[in-house]
């Protein structure tokens, strides 16, 4: 049986252990691989496991611990998602057209994680393609959430969010084109971020030059969220729109005093369940108490965003299927998810001029925001509008106008990745009906550590990190 304690420990406080001779990365990640032995059964949250490589991993790594030659991330056990390249491991992206695929390369997250000592104990369930919100594969079914498993952990990073969630690894890498990082860290009560476009390079698609992109970690706290950016950020030549290092405050001070925050709980546009509002005002409500003035606005947007976003997934998938295979839609859709085949048909029916004119609309929507974020260092929203949908829902099930002309929205993610330069982190806010809500804090470009900042002076104010689910 695993030690819950043990599977509930941070990872910056499992590196003081390490680092006191308290702790061996040895148990440690044995009882990572117990945990998840005892939970994946219900959650299915891992499609892969790695026992005898990681605990040969954590074997050197307490070598290293105890000659003095520890990396930053010694023997911290960590998952990847089934999205992200690993070199020699399967990697099937959720997807029967995948389910052979072996790449002889890593992503740069993987080898820059690996490299700072971070031990790779499985890879987690993805969505085929990573194109839901809802974690249901073609190859491996139903990924559940460990606050009730008859709900959805959400997409597609949702085995990444159950896994942090129920204790599995301490932190997680995912990836997020429409909040696939957020929405799961969100219903599953864990911090997700998605950092500023190019803070982490996005090296595993087949153009640099796509603009909603994003490598993110999932994390318990914001210190080690933290931490997991500060060693995956930096440029690298495979991407041309990765960025230059940035200062993180290590650890993070949650100092807000006088700084001026924006506040819209619908985004003009959104139907918010009450308890997320609720939540959302009392993380508003915390931050004026450390110093922040916290002021309401309306942003003005319409769900056209919404639209928008859709439409450009649309066309990304319809031109990523065609670098896939060379067998036609027709003859493979019976071995694809519904969703998928959809996006691509979408995507193939628009056209070339129609497309580029979404960059007038997108820049509108921008400019909403820009004028907000000059005179404000970040605005808060809910990450979803909602808790945790039935794991039986779709993506479809979402997206028309109710009575007071809102949308029934599930997340507010996916219009800041049309605003990809603005990091947006998501932070427990606390619980309506027994699931976890969130708020997402969207800060001006490129100031990650900006975000991070605010999402500390929460979890000061709101702490989440000792909170387990029933699981």
């Amino acid at each position: 049986m695993p030690d819950l304690e043990l599977c509930f420990t941070p990872a910056t406080e499992l590196l003081r252990r390490y680092h006191a001779a308290e702790l061996s990365p040895v148990d440690v990640v044995q009882n990572s691989l117990d945990r998840i032995a005892e939970v994946n059964p219900v959650l299915n949250c891992f499609c892969f496991t790695y026992p005898e490589e990681a605990l040969a991993a954590a074997r050197l790594a307490e070598q290293r611990l105890a000659n003095g030659t520890a990396r930053a991330l010694e023997g911290v056990p960590l998952a990847i998602k089934d999205f992200t390249p690993t070199r020699g491991k399967l990697t099937t992206r959720g997807s029967k057209l995948l389910q052979d695929w072996t790449p002889d390369y890593s992503a740069v997250i993987v080898e820059r994680l690996e490299a700072a000592g971070a031990i790779m104990v499985g890879k987690t369930t993805t969505p085929e393609f990573a194109t839901s919100g809802f974690t249901d594969s073609p190859l491996w079914g139903i990924t559940r959430n460990p606050w009730n498993p008859a709900r959805t952990p959400g997409g597609s990073s949702g085995g990444a969010g159950a896994a942090v969630a129920s204790g599995c690894v301490p932190f997680a890498e995912g990836t997020d084109m429409g909040g696939s990082v957020r929405i799961p860290a969100a219903l599953c009560g864990t911090v997700g971020l998605k950092p500023s476009l190019g803070r982490i390079p996005m090296d595993i698609i087949d153009t640099c030059f796509d603009n909603i992109s994003h490598f993110g970690p999932l994390a318990r706290t914001i210190e080690d969220t933290t931490l997991f950016l500060d060693v995956a950020q930096g440029a690298h030549a495979s991407d041309i729109q990765s960025l230059p290092r940035c200062a993180l405050d290590m650890p993070p001070t949650g100092d807000v005093r006088g700084m001026k925050i924006a506040l819209d709980v619908d985004l003009g546009f959104c139907a918010v369940e009450p308890g997320v509002e609720a939540n959302l005002q009392a993380t508003a409500a915390a931050l004026r108490d450390a110093g922040a003035i916290v002021e309401a606005v309306e942003l003005g947007w319409d769900r056209g965003i919404v639209d928008l976003w859709n439409l450009t997934w649309g066309v990304f998938m319809a031109a990523a299927y065609d670098s896939v295979t060379d067998v036609s839609l027709d003859e493979n859709r019976e071995r694809m998810s519904k969703g998928l085949v959809d996006l691509i048909e979408t995507g193939r029916s628009i056209d070339a001029v129609s497309a580029r004119k979404w960059e007038f609309e997108r820049t509108r929507y921008w400019r909403k925001l820009g004028a907000v974020l000059e005179n404000h260092q970040a605005l808060l929203c809910p990450t979803m509008a909602i808790t945790a949908p039935a794991v039986e829902m779709r993506d479809w099930d979402f997206g028309a106008d109710n009575a007071q002309g809102l949308m029934q929205c599930m997340d507010m993610t996916a219009a800041f990745n049309y605003t990809a330069q603005c990091p947006a982190l998501s932070v427990p806010s606390g619980f309506s009906e027994g699931l976890p809500t969130a708020t997402q804090i969207v800060a001006r470009r490129y100031d990650d550590a900006l975000a991070l900042r605010i999402g500390r002076a929460i979890e000061s104010a709101l702490p989440w990190a000792q909170l387990r689910p029933p699981i």
